[in-house]
């Protein structure tokens, strides 16, 4: 379904910015709120910020609205429970429904609906315990990365290059108290792609030192480099484009999302995770690649919370 489109700010309603939450990404989704409600505002719409502390009924429950742009990161906000809760208070909101958040923030079941689709996600292997570390190496070899399958930001992510390095990488993945996965190593270029309502945003080529674009390159580091225009021929980034919108739609991801994909050393493209409540600062990664297709942040915001009327 598509977004209807907004001219008259009062069309909205009172609008309430969901921020914040209890999950391992709460300051960085403070300050995507913080920007998403100086956006609305600067553009006449009657909005309130509302910062999740641990319930979001009662974090509601002090204030009167007609719709939620949602911009908690992590459990909690972008994986079907905040949107369970919105639904049954009947709040329209921003973003995907409840399956599809519950779907995409386990990159596990991503992967497997991925793959049931025919595209491809690199392999990966399941970690229940330290006695699957000579199994898993037995699977992938080296080297390969290790992920909590339920937490963003690449938190608690960590590459491993031989067995000692697996087995404290399982220990710190473990402490997220979550399913841990290992998954094949890819030598190759990392992109994202921003898609709002249905479409491709223009494709970002992401390039740091670190070993791989983990917590510290996304949010502490002055050395990530992020090129937009990707560099790839155009029929290249459309067909990365045309991928990331077909990966959405198998996950029945709506409103708007960002697909993370690496292009092997083959030239296959290799589906990584899909984030459905991006970060929303003006240095993050959906802004910055609107703003290439001439969509400003104000305008990017109110395109966003559009998506939460549709017809």
């Amino acid at each position: 379904m598509k977004a209807l489109k907004i001219t008259n700010a009062a069309d909205f309603g009172k609008v309430a910015v969901l921020m914040g939450g209890s999950a391992a990404e709460r300051e960085i989704s403070l300050n995507s709120g913080n920007a998403v409600y100086q956006a609305l505002k600067n553009q006449g719409v009657d909005v309130v910020a509302v910062d999740v502390i641990a319930s979001p009924i009662e974090a509601l429950s002090a204030v009167k609205v007609d719709r939620v742009f949602n911009i908690i990161h992590g459990r909690g906000g972008e994986d079907g429970v905040l949107q369970a809760v919105l639904e049954v208070l009947g709040l329209p909101y921003t973003g995907s429904g409840v399956m599809a958040s519950a779907l995409s923030m386990d990159k596990l079941r991503t992967k497997l609906c991925w793959q049931g689709m025919g595209l491809s996600t690199p392999k990966w292997f399941v970690m229940q315990s330290a006695q699957d570390i000579d199994s898993c190496i037995a699977a992938l070899g080296f080297p390969l990365i290790v992920k909590p399958a339920q937490e963003g930001s690449s938190i608690g992510m960590s590459k491993a290059n031989n067995q000692d390095e697996l087995t404290k990488a399982f220990t710190l993945a473990q402490q997220y108290q979550c399913d841990v996965y290992a998954e094949q190593w890819v030598q190759g270029q990392e992109y994202t792609v921003g898609v709002l309502d249905g479409e491709a945003l223009p494709v970002i080529r992401l390039q740091t030192p670190n070993e791989f674009y983990d917590f510290d390159a996304k949010y502490r580091a002055n050395t990530t480099q992020y090129h937009c225009p990707c560099g790839l021929s155009i029929e290249s980034e459309q067909q990365l484009q045309a991928l990331a919108v077909k990966a959405c739609q198998g996950l029945a991801i709506e409103g708007w999302a960002r697909v993370d994909v690496f292009i092997d050393a083959n030239g296959s493209s290799q589906l990584i995770e899909v984030n459905t409540v991006p970060g929303m600062t003006d240095h993050s990664l959906v802004p910055m690649a609107a703003k290439v297709a001439g969509v400003d942040f104000n305008e990017l915001v109110w395109r966003i919370l559009e998506t939460s009327l549709v017809d």
